[in-house]
């Protein structure tokens, strides 16, 4: 609900434009208005406000102590809807607009290569599409969907499993002279970190009965993505979700460096609030993915 002491966004506009020409006439200029009506915008703000946002010195604005309090959340505001209309106005034609909040290598190696089918069953249906590390809390974020590991039951959401995660060791070629490598051997190599899972090659060596108080000597990233371009620049192996790696695998950019692999117990999945099962796009979608998953 707008109170009487809200500012108009003709007068934040008003207001914003003369703190920056220092003149009610240039002011009026740049938004195309007469100086009377920039004239009548600040006069009327101020009257709102209570306060008086410019010394008027001769023909120049200048601010006083509230106008230069006022000016950078009055450009914060005006910023916000400037934003908020070319993301609507990106949506083009589109009748139907999915929020999706995805685990950023997940949607640069998997899910994003996989749109381009789902624009053909579904051209309607286009994406708002965030990065995410943790669970939405979908009472308070207003995301249909997201694509995360499963780690326990969220409230207020439901679950689909996607896919296991199956990690695996993979490397440059140059690293990797003579194929896969024992386990042992793998610990002698630069071992990539990854910052957010700090027990992934822990739990590896200790899953292959092996002491692992040697295995944190590799550089660290926070993402798997970052981890990934490092073993393709031969920085050292990485331990990484098998899902992320087929492409890689394919053009020789990496290679296999051990014959094992380790499934975890927070397998991929999509996690989504009751709401939005009663968005048809969300249904195609859901539909789409999990029959893609399998």
């Amino acid at each position: 609900m707008r109170h009487a002491y809200t500012p108009s966004l003709p007068e934040l506009q008003a207001f914003v434009q003369a703190a920056r020409t220092g003149t009610a006439t240039r002011a009026a200029a740049a938004l195309g208005l007469t100086q009377s009506a920039i004239s009548r915008a600040l006069n009327s703000l101020e009257a709102r406000l209570g306060v008086a946002l410019f010394h008027r010195i001769r023909k120049r604005l200048v601010l006083s102590d509230a106008g230069r309090a006022l000016l950078p959340e009055a450009e914060r505001v005006l910023a916000d809807l400037d934003r908020a209309a070319l993301t609507v106005m990106s949506f083009g034609g589109h009748r139907d607009v999915l929020r999706l909040a995805v685990l950023p290598t997940f949607s640069a190696l998997w899910l994003i290569p996989r749109l381009a089918g789902f624009a053909l069953r579904a051209p309607q249906v286009t994406f708002d599409m965030t990065a995410t590390l943790a669970p939405l809390d979908f009472e308070r974020d207003p995301r249909d969907v997201a694509i995360i590991r499963a780690q326990g039951p969220l409230r207020g959401a439901q679950m689909d499993v996607l896919a296991a995660e199956r990690l695996v060791v993979v490397g440059a070629p140059a690293l990797l002279p003579d194929g896969v490598l024992a386990d042992a051997d793998l610990a002698r190599l630069p071992l990539l970190q990854q910052a957010t899972r700090p027990n992934l090659w822990l739990n590896w060596f200790l899953d292959a009965g092996l002491d692992p108080i040697t295995i944190l000597r590799g550089a660290r990233f926070e993402q798997f993505g970052m981890v990934l371009a490092a073993a393709r620049a031969g920085l050292g192996l990485a331990l990484v979700p098998d899902l992320f790696v087929g492409g890689d695998l394919a053009t020789g950019a990496l290679r296999l460096a051990s014959t094992r692999s380790m499934t975890t117990d927070t397998p991929y999945a999509l996690t989504y609030p009751a709401r939005s099962m009663d968005i048809a796009a969300f249904r195609t979608f859901r539909d789409w993915v999990l029959a893609d998953a399998t």
